[in-house]
């Protein structure tokens, strides 16, 4: 009786997080998807290229044969099975149903194959070993603790300032001492300002005029 085979879906290759992305000319698959997506941001969070280098330092790279599954579809697919509970099979049909999880295995397009077989995930497992498995868990926690830490940080700062700048603007506070009416409205004039023809302006003239005169006027001199 021949043993049936298990099958290795195409699988894309791992490329590093710290890739240099164009803004711009990204793949179709990754302009569509939602940012706010859990998949997506978790995508961004995880520390790929470590968590990869250990796997791949575990396992070893083979020069010939058929190209191995890519690590990132192998630790992927481990916290999908744990972070959604599911079994080995409801996992794979997840992931081949699901474009986000795909995007969070680091696919460049959407795929109808599944990335593996079921039963794959028992290889999984003993390749890796517990002891990878929580270095791993270790890395992991270790980065969402400095994450957690930096943006207290900024909150804390973000605090700081908005403190200084309240006590700032009650410092800077002038007690003003002149009041008055202000006209908002440019095409807008008091109805009390009179003509040029209007002879009450030659008679206010005269008057401040012979007022200039009795200040300006000594007697010693003129």
């Amino acid at each position: 009786m021949n043993k049936g085979s298990k099958r290795r879906a195409s699988s894309p290759a791992f490329v590093s997080e710290k890739q240099l992305v164009i803004v711009g000319f990204e793949s179709p698959f990754s302009q569509k998807l939602d940012p706010d997506n859990r998949w997506v941001r978790l995508s961004a969070q995880i520390p790929w290229d470590e968590l990869c280098n250990m796997y791949l330092k575990m396992v070893g790279i083979k020069e010939t044969g058929r190209p191995p599954i890519s690590p990132r579809v192998v630790i992927g697919s481990l916290m999908i099975k744990h972070i959604c509970h599911l079994d080995d099979r409801e996992t794979v049909d997840q992931i081949r149903e699901n474009m986000y999880m795909q995007y969070f295995l680091g696919y460049p397009s959407f795929s109808n194959e599944a990335p593996f077989d079921a039963s794959l995930f028992v290889e999984f497992r003993k390749r890796m070993g517990m002891d990878q498995l929580n270095a791993m868990n270790d890395k992991i926690h270790a980065m969402y603790l400095l994450r957690q830490q930096n943006m207290d940080d900024e909150s804390s700062k973000t605090n700081k300032q908005k403190e200084d700048d309240n006590n700032q603007s009650v410092d800077s506070e002038v007690i003003v001492s002149h009041k008055g009416r202000v006209l908002m409205d440019a095409t807008a004039c008091p109805q009390d300002i009179a003509f040029p023809t209007d002879l009450n302006l030659l008679s206010e003239a005269r008057e401040k005029s012979e007022e200039l005169i009795d200040l300006l006027y000594q007697e010693a001199l003129h």
